[in-house]
């Protein structure tokens, strides 16, 4: 089938900057996608006025023109290995305005975030092609782990967040953390590190990110502290859930052999980030905890074949999309995830709308 293409790009600052170990993050970019065929007898109309997080990204509201559209996000990752926003852009401009269904199956594996994209917004429109099909099933709740920001912010964050969720109708919700470690001194984060499990609220849990910061010593010294507190605290109270991403990728024996000294779990993330690291993984025997963010890790057709063949212990995680990709992630986290964990997308309260 034959789609006309449209595309615009988008800048989303955020309402303050994210700090990793990979750097300071301050403006979000990336690019809306809108498919449309006019083989379909029913289409989707725009009513929001163009805002991305206000579009149904299913294409379900037709309109009499006889034309049916599908919206996908493109939100590259670079530093992860995804191709850039230019390359993206570039890649839009390549189709000349016209795109059919073996050139979206041919998106090359260095455009993952426009396999995403394209592969997403196809299936929405096809959904809407459906004449007749039937109301979706309401999904499974997702538990949510809510990122803090790195550094002493976080002691002011888990408190706002602490105070808001004794007030939330489902008590589940946002009871897991997120705390970026590896942008400071490790004896300065160890200090704000039992400020914050002293905050924590009763039965939560704390994942630590370190996206590849960390050295091997300091990994040792940040895993063997987890293992002392999860030893201390049982399963009654506040947990370490995993270390996220301890050393970089390049260092994969290290990260073995991490996995198989402590007893705090660790979960990959920069080391998976395409489907082709992620193959990899999974045969070179890597048993824990994989971290997927779907808008850039490939196409979600062959995401999917893969996880339901060797069903993966995954966590779904957000890049910072808007609501049309964070949509489609979490569709794919509803089908995909085999263990009760919360999806990484608890981000509302960073960027600007």
């Amino acid at each position: 089938m034959n789609y006309s293409l449209g595309y615009r790009s988008y800048a989303r600052p955020f309402r303050r900057p994210l700090t990793t170990a990979h750097g300071v993050w301050s403006v979000r970019e990336g690019i809306i996608i809108e498919l449309r065929s006019s083989l379909a007898s029913r289409s989707s109309s725009d009513p929001d006025g163009g805002d991305p997080d206000a579009r149904n990204s299913d294409a379900r509201n037709p309109s009499e023109s006889g034309v049916v559209v599908g919206y996908g996000e493109i939100a590259p990752l670079p530093w992860f290995g995804s191709e850039t926003q230019a390359e993206a852009l570039d890649f839009c401009r390549s189709c000349s305005g016209t795109i059919n269904d073996v050139a979206i199956d041919t998106i090359p594996d260095c455009f993952p975030a426009c396999q995403f994209a394209f592969e997403s917004a196809r299936t929405a429109l096809r959904l809407a092609q459906l004449p007749h099909f039937p109301p979706p099933k309401p999904p499974k709740p997702l538990l949510i782990c809510h990122l803090l920001p790195a550094g002493q912010a976080s002691l002011t964050a888990i408190d706002a967040l602490a105070q808001s969720l004794k007030h939330h109708r489902d008590h589940t919700y946002r009871h897991t953390y997120k705390w970026k470690i590896g942008t400071a001194s490790i004896d300065h984060e160890f200090n704000i590190f039992q400020a914050l499990l002293e905050k924590l609220p009763t039965g939560s849990k704390l994942r630590l990110d370190a996206n590849g910061g960390l050295n091997a010593d300091q990994a040792d010294r940040w895993l063997a502290a987890c293992d002392r507190i999860n030893q201390h605290l049982g399963n009654n109270n506040s947990t370490i859930e995993f270390i996220e991403q301890p050393l970089p990728p390049s260092q994969w024996h290290d990260l073995v052999r991490l996995s198989q000294t402590f007893t705090t779990p660790i979960a990959l993330d920069e080391s998976i980030a395409s489907l082709t690291q992620l193959r990899a993984a999974q045969t070179s025997g890597w048993r824990g905890i994989y971290v997927i963010k779907p808008a850039i890790v490939g196409s979600p057709q062959r995401l999917r074949s893969f996880c339901r063949e060797h069903q993966l212990d995954t966590v779904f995680s957000s890049v910072f999309e808007t609501a049309i990709g964070r949509d489609a992630g979490l569709q794919l986290a509803q089908e995909l995830q085999t263990r009760d964990r919360a999806v990484g997308y608890g981000l509302d309260d960073w960027l600007m709308p």
